[in-house]
């Protein structure tokens, strides 16, 4: 049996297992008997929690919270809003849609860690939403609809399906003339890097006329290990990038030193911060909830100007529509016939000539 594989079969979500890592707390114990949802993550993973403080930022996202309950501000069948699913188009249940061009293709409801903040927790972690992923059943749709050049491969984790359908599901979508770009969310990276062998390698490398590229979501420093590092690495020898999807979360990552560290540090591994998403309206996750300005003051506060541009994602909310920038213009200050008034994070100011069509 391979490590990551060990991994699953070891996979932390009982009691019992969670006491070999951690001190539960009466409120941890409570929520995980009385609140009816499937959580936990792998031992390696678990490894990386502080075992005597109920705030550490892995600890938050692995383990339920009484915090559940209270639910103001998420959407009842979010995910059927979200993922466009109640409209006249016919699509199969693996198939979602915000863009004419983009589908998310959903193959899998396993993940290596049931994070509590998930937008598709009605679906993966609370199991309110049932739905049927056919791959084949998706694939002969994106074959009838030439205008999708773009295939997200989701979950769930897509990576915690067998080498062999992995290596499928990238063969099929390949053979169809108008697919460009074939993109894999996962969280494998973070949490159980051992899924990054040598035969999952050998069917994500080589060149090709439909590139593959990867996103990731890590949400603190903390995260960050040097397994990681190195599987990381072992997909940028595969010729595949990776980026990061971070979730703005309240208590975890939403002060200016933790977010500084946390873009800093995903650049010395080599993953390029991509997108930071507001909390989405999924029902039971207000507790992770932060006001609307707080990612754009943070991207503004913590890094711009503050360290290289490459580690500045764009701040975004996720909607049925789209992703919607949340990024307000903090840089112009002024504007006349003559000339843009321009200022930096430091407040010193500039012009620029204000040019007509």
């Amino acid at each position: 049996m391979k490590e990551w594989e060990k991994q699953l079969n070891n996979f932390v979500n009982t009691l019992e297992e969670l006491e070999k890592f951690i001190n539960i707390t009466d409120d941890e114990r409570e929520a995980i008997l009385t609140l009816n949802t499937k959580w936990g993550t792998t031992p390696y993973f678990a490894s990386l929690m502080d075992a005597d403080d109920p705030n550490c930022p892995i600890r938050r996202q692995v383990i339920p919270s009484l915090g559940e309950n209270k639910n103001v501000y998420g959407l009842d069948n979010y995910l059927v809003w979200k993922e466009n699913r109640d409209t006249e188009e016919s699509r199969p249940d693996c198939i979602a849609r915000q863009y004419k061009d983009r589908v998310a293709f959903t193959v899998i409801d396993v993940c290596g860690i049931y994070c509590r903040h998930c937008f598709r927790k009605e679906l993966v972690v609370d199991q309110d939403l049932s739905l049927r992923f056919d791959v084949d059943e998706g694939i002969k749709w994106i074959k009838e609809h030439d205008e999708v050049r773009d295939v997200l491969v989701t979950g769930g984790d897509p990576f915690l399906l067998s080498d062999e359908k992995i290596a499928y599901i990238i063969s099929e979508l390949r053979k169809i003339e108008h697919v460009e770009m074939i993109r894999f969310g996962t969280r494998t990276p973070i949490v159980m890097p051992q899924r990054i062998t040598e035969d999952l390698m050998n069917v994500l490398k080589g060149y090709h006329r439909v590139p593959i590229w990867i996103n990731t979501q890590c949400n603190h420093p903390k995260e960050i290990t040097e397994e990681t590092a190195k599987a990381v690495y072992k997909l940028m020898e595969c010729g595949i990038n990776v980026g990061n999807q971070a979730v703005l979360l309240k208590g975890i990552n939403d002060d200016i030193d933790t977010f500084k560290r946390l873009h800093q540090k995903l650049l010395s591994i080599r993953i390029k911060p991509y997108y930071v998403f507001y909390c989405e309206p999924a029902p039971g996750i207000d507790h992770f909830r932060t006001p609307v300005e707080k990612g754009a003051e943070l991207i503004r506060d913590a890094l711009r100007g503050h360290t290289t541009g490459l580690a500045q994602p764009m701040y975004v909310v996720a909607t049925n529509i789209g992703k919607i920038p949340l990024m307000p213009n903090y840089y112009f200050v002024d504007k006349d016939d003559e000339n843009y008034t321009l200022m930096n994070h430091r407040g010193e100011r500039t012009q620029l000539p204000n040019i007509k069509e």
